[in-house]
């Protein structure tokens, strides 16, 4: 077995670390290695994301906890289990504790621990008994959204493929619907098991093996889906995307995932929001930035012109003498702030055309202007100046 990291490392901060710190490197860890986001890994990729997540639940369990912290730091591993390095049941034997509990203090109540695990053995006495319902797994799918779709907001059907639970015994995994209680854990779930250890006898407890922390076992397995309850299937599933969605945002539809074994509670659908390029626009989170090409004459002269919005077209005003580079500002035409109100603005930037080719009567008259004192360049400062077209850029 694997030599045990110690828990300074596994979260990497020190002895001095505040509460504080401690806390959020491990909201970092547990973020990483949680293992919804390895639903779509590799078994390797899978295993290892499990083994990680829960060295540093275990290390936070213990970092987070003065008492524990300081029997820890004065004894090492022998203070969390008698001095064991590799431990017995749970992790490395150090005791009972629940991840839930751990999670909720972190990330707040309501955290939804899924992945298949339910609660771990703990430090000094029991964990909190009860049979569990096992939880399936996420499925994630890409939706892709044109600009006006996440202008908008929008519904959308997709058909998902996902286990599903079996029509035949209705999701229980019996045949006949009888069930039976589990001979190992006597229909509590968990089995405790007593250790001696450096501080005496203690108690750990772990999922029954048997049934899986149900309490219950099956006597004659469902013909159809095998006494899991569960079996492929396509479900119709409707998602309400909010206005001001981007690339590469994941929004969660809760209990549509796949089905969990035995009536157990359904996984979610994780979507990930693909966005389509749209042929005038650039973005900028809620700003959009359009191109305008003027002629030259319009630039000299000034002139009206029409521009694309997600709402249809507007008249902008270009103002006489105006320069390639010139910023105009549409406000609130830009996409909805997600999460927040109103919209982000528009940004025109205008850019005078310069033909490639002319033609000779066309060059007989540029000649004429180029002797022109009024065509010769004659910036003022601030039109020199880069600082002056960022300042316009925000104005």
């Amino acid at each position: 077995m694997a030599e045990k990291r110690d828990y300074y490392e596994v979260l990497g901060v020190n002895k001095s670390s505040t509460p504080d710190e401690i806390k959020s490197a491990y909201r970092k860890a547990a973020l990483k290695w949680h293992p919804d986001k390895w639903v779509n890994g590799t078994d390797a990729e899978k295993k290892t994301a499990e083994e990680n997540f829960k060295e540093a639940s275990e290390a936070y369990s213990v970092l987070s906890d003065e008492n524990k912290k300081a029997r820890y730091d004065r004894y090492g591993f022998a203070g969390m289990d008698g001095g064991s390095a590799s431990g017995g049941s749970g992790f490395g034997g150090f005791g009972d504790f629940d991840l839930n509990d751990i999670l909720n203090s972190v990330f707040g109540r309501g955290f939804d621990f899924g992945g298949g695990f339910s609660s771990f053995g703990g430090f000094g006495g029991g964990s909190r008994g009860g049979t569990v319902k096992q939880r399936g797994s996420n499925i994630r799918v890409k939706v892709k959204l044109n600009l006006q779709e996440i202008a908008h907001g929008v519904k959308k059907k997709i058909k998902v493929s996902k286990y599903v639970a079996c029509t035949h015994c209705h999701g229980s995994g019996s045949e006949d619907g009888s069930t039976e209680t589990c001979p190992t854990c006597h229909g509590r779930g968990q089995v405790v098991q007593t250790v001696n250890s450096f501080f005496g006898q203690m108690q750990t407890a772990s999922v029954c093996p048997t049934c899986n922390g149900t309490g219950t076992v099956i006597k004659k397995k469902c013909t159809h889906c095998g006494g899991e309850g569960i079996m492929k299937g396509d479900e119709i599933i409707d998602i309400d995307i909010p206005a001001g969605v981007g690339e590469g945002m994941q929004l969660t539809v809760r209990g549509k995932g796949n089905a969990g074994p035995h009536n157990g509670v359904n996984g979610d659908l994780l979507v990930l929001i693909e966005e389509e390029p749209h042929p005038d626009f650039e973005r900028d989170e809620s700003t959009l930035i359009y191109n305008l090409f003027i002629t030259i004459p319009e630039a000299i002269m000034g002139t009206q012109a029409e521009v694309p919005t997600v709402d249809g077209k507007v008249r902008v005003k270009i103002a006489p003498g105006t320069q390639s580079g010139k910023v105009l500002r549409l406000r609130g035409k830009g996409l909805p702030i997600l999460n927040g109100y109103g919209s982000g603005d528009m940004l025109v930037n205008v850019n005078v055309w310069v033909p490639k080719k002319v033609s000779k009567k066309e060059e007989e008259l540029l000649q004429q202007l180029a002797q022109s004192d009024n065509f010769k360049p004659n910036p003022t400062a601030e039109e020199k100046s880069f600082f002056s077209k960022i300042k316009d850029y925000f104005n």
